[in-house]
């Protein structure tokens, strides 16, 4: 009996430590843009936070695929440690004009290439765009394809309202212009007055969530202990 009754405490423990590891993940697993907000007109640093979701594999490339209707004439990408950026440009499908020039073509494509390793399983990345000017648009929809050392592909493609009807899509990162993101958008900050300190923002909330679950769980795991070792105490002493 005794061991019957620490064997419950190990088991206790030991969900209590799996929820805790795997609950913070579940709570951040969309690939997401910070700020996810922007003026018309204006230039912005977009970064993009990609997770890994997979327990085996890690993500060794990343393509963001910039809009060709509403193009960006400005397009530049922050240097990521260990991974290799190249940015492409493709003629438009029709010229258009951007603060009365017209534009052909545009970069509509920057991807990243894990020199060695990648995002190894439990991590995260992200990769900083500059962007500009702004369209006057509602919104710009960023799908991004991620890339796992196994060669699974996972494709952030789906509009919010294609994630809204159908929740196994997978959502596409979004910048939004004039129109206000909905309540329950995955996404980062709203404020765009100051890039770079928004930027941290979504970041710091993610993370308290996550370290706010984490203790939730140690807290269970810790009460299961409890338990466990008081039931032990009550039987030594029902022995006795």
């Amino acid at each position: 009996m005794r061991n019957t009754t620490a064997s419950r405490v190990l088991v206790g423990l030991a969900a209590g430590a799996v929820l805790a590891l795997t609950v913070p993940l579940a709570a951040s697993a969309h690939v997401t843009a910070t700020p996810n907000q922007a003026e018309a007109g204006s230039w912005t640093y977009v970064t993009f936070r990609v997770p890994n979701e997979s327990t085996t594999a890690s993500t060794v490339k990343l393509e963001i695929h910039l809009p060709a209707d509403t193009p960006f004439t400005s397009v530049s990408y922050q240097p990521t440690a260990g991974w290799t950026g190249a940015a492409a440009k493709t003629a438009l499908p029709k010229p258009v004009k951007v603060e009365g020039n017209t534009i052909s073509e545009a970069t509509t494509e920057v991807t990243f290439t894990a020199d060695a390793g990648g995002v190894a399983p439990g991590q995260f990345q992200t990769f900083t765009l500059s962007l500009g000017p702004v369209p006057d648009t509602g919104r710009i929809v960023i799908p991004a394809t991620q890339t796992y050392s196994d060669g699974k592909v996972v494709e952030w493609a789906a509009t919010p309202e294609q994630a809204a009807k159908d929740d196994t899509l997978e959502p596409a990162p979004v910048v939004w212009v004039n129109d206000a993101p909905p309540a329950d958008h995955h996404g980062g900050a709203t404020a765009t007055t100051a890039p770079a300190a928004s930027a941290q923002a979504p970041a710091d909330a993610q993370g308290g969530l996550a370290l706010g679950l984490s203790i939730a769980a140690l807290v269970v795991a810790a009460g299961g202990a409890l338990l466990g070792g008081f039931a032990l105490g009550r039987r030594k002493k029902a022995d006795a």
